[in-house]
């Protein structure tokens, strides 16, 4: 399910382009002799911020699986992520606009305050701060680690989807030249289709039909066993 991540990041990086790629360009903007390195160092941080919120979604499916509904999550996680990709324009308008109590704007002035400063460090807390802006995106990839039922899984599908997102970025920052919208738009227009596809995915790995790897099987205890058997999907 990881490359599923991974695809996910990079289909939404053309979306990135346009929500984050200003302040992408801003990065190191002016230090020519680290501008690579601290490009990077930015989009790390914002990988080290998924990772994080994907081990705190997946302990709380591990939690739910624990309570023996492991099915029900992989098969309502699959069905919620369908319906937010079939309204996704909807579901980003409502994330874009929901502000969070003002929280997105304190955040925003913390990263403008962070570009200002330059440096390493600055540049790496300029991508953890990115990583909890809204995002439409990033919600899909964090409901799917919560599908995954593991701290340590939930963290790695956040990882992946993280380094999806980097290829276009790092290339809008060396050519610091914006994807026209044109070819955005057109490209963006396959990755509901796909989040429709990896919803999909784990509707039928909940379903436990019996197929290696895509929908394995659950083990349910025999009455008269006295055991309680879980399997966890990986």
């Amino acid at each position: 399910m990881l490359w599923t991540a991974f695809l996910l990041g990079f289909l939404g990086s053309f979306h990135c382009l346009g929500m984050c790629g200003p302040i992408a360009l801003a990065v190191s903007a002016k230090d020519k002799r680290r501008y690579l390195k601290n490009k990077l160092i930015y989009n790390f941080g914002r990988t080290v911020t998924y990772s994080c919120l994907g081990g705190v979604i997946g302990f709380l499916g591990f939690s739910m699986a624990l309570a023996g509904i492991q099915q029900w999550i992989s098969i309502s996680m699959g069905v919620l992520i369908v319906v937010m990709a079939f309204f996704y324009k909807r579901s980003e308008r409502i994330v874009a606009q929901s502000g969070l109590f003002g929280a997105v704007g304190r955040l925003k002035q913390a990263l403008s305050k962070y570009l200002k400063k330059g440096g390493t460090g600055a540049y790496f807390t300029t991508g953890m701060l990115n990583g909890f802006l809204p995002c439409g995106m990033v919600y899909l990839a964090l409901i799917a680690s919560l599908a995954m039922q593991s701290p340590l899984y939930g963290a790695a599908y956040m990882f992946f989807f993280g380094l999806g997102t980097i290829p276009m970025l790092i290339s809008l920052m060396v050519t610091q030249h914006m994807l026209a919208s044109q070819v955005r738009n057109k490209l963006l227009k396959g990755m509901p289709y796909f989040a429709m596809f990896i919803g999909i995915l784990f509707i039928v790995r909940g379903m436990g039909l019996g197929i290696h790897y895509i929908s394995p099987s659950l083990y349910l205890p025999s009455p008269d066993s006295g055991v309680v058997e879980m399997t966890l999907c990986e």
